[in-house]
């Protein structure tokens, strides 16, 4: 793989590889930097199961460079409903700066598949940005500062025809990446769709409390909210109406 003047070499095969390298060095001025360690804004970290990649460094650099590193965070990287154009009533913006800024979150599209699409938007105006893509611009910046957590939750209600238990299932992402996940039977069996629901909410809740908990051993600082969406608006009623609770005795510990 070739960049400019830059280039990794990889393979299977130890003895193939060196004797490219020695054949590539005695027809060009070349510089052997050993095991690859960074590319094209990509850190590289080895472990006995395999390597990983990231690419907070670049993140770090670009909040920097903007200003924004102590900066609020942002939960999407876009607005679903966005009407971005040409908008060309808005003042504009210095072309090279913008087009500087755009170049390098495509960079960040490697890593982040949450943003492809938030970049497609900014870098249709790198030939006369404005104000407001600007600001669509510094958005992206302030959503890859966030660390998010979010579980989702789902539950089949009764539908074993064995025992009739319930089975829930919940996955959780961290940073836009899916990190655990499961798929069990209920311990007993649910009167209603709710009490079922209540129950792989509050397993979903533990296990967040859980990441937390990880996360703080890690000496990782994660200031905004955990997310949790289930779809069920019955339980999302009692979860916010107070009286509700007092007819759920029998699922108050959950």
């Amino acid at each position: 793989m070739v960049y400019v003047d830059d280039m990794i070499i990889t393979g299977d095969d130890d003895i193939e590889k060196q004797t490219l390298r020695e054949r590539l060095a005695a027809q060009f001025e070349m510089k052997d930097l050993g095991k690859l360690k960074y590319f094209l804004r990509i850190e590289v970290a080895y472990s006995r199961q395999g390597f990983f990649i990231s690419q907070k460094k670049c993140i770090i650099d670009l909040l920097k460079e903007t200003g924004k590193l102590g900066c609020k965070t942002t939960k999407v990287s876009i607005d679903q409903n966005h009407r971005i154009g040409n908008d060309e009533e808005n003042p504009k913006v210095e072309k090279t700066q913008y087009q500087r800024l755009v170049g390098k979150i495509i960079y960040l599209s490697q890593t982040r598949p949450n943003i492809p699409y938030a970049v497609s938007v900014v870098s249709q105006f790198m030939h006369d940005p404005r104000e407001r893509h600007l600001q669509a611009v510094n958005r992206i910046i302030q959503y890859l500062k966030a660390l998010s957590i979010k579980i989702y939750t789902d539950v089949e209600y009764a539908r074993s025809i064995v025992d009739r238990k319930s089975t829930t299932g919940y996955c959780m992402f961290l940073g836009g990446n899916l990190v655990t996940w499961r798929s069990k039977k209920q311990n007993v069996v649910a009167r209603s769709s709710v009490e079922a629901e209540l129950r792989v909410m509050a397993e979903g809740f533990c296990k967040l409390l859980l990441m937390k908990i990880i996360l703080d051993d890690l000496k990782i600082k994660y200031e905004t909210l955990m997310g949790l969406t289930c779809y069920n608006k019955y339980v999302i009623n009692i979860a916010h109406n107070l009286v509700q609770h007092d007819r759920t005795k029998h699922v108050e510990i959950d």
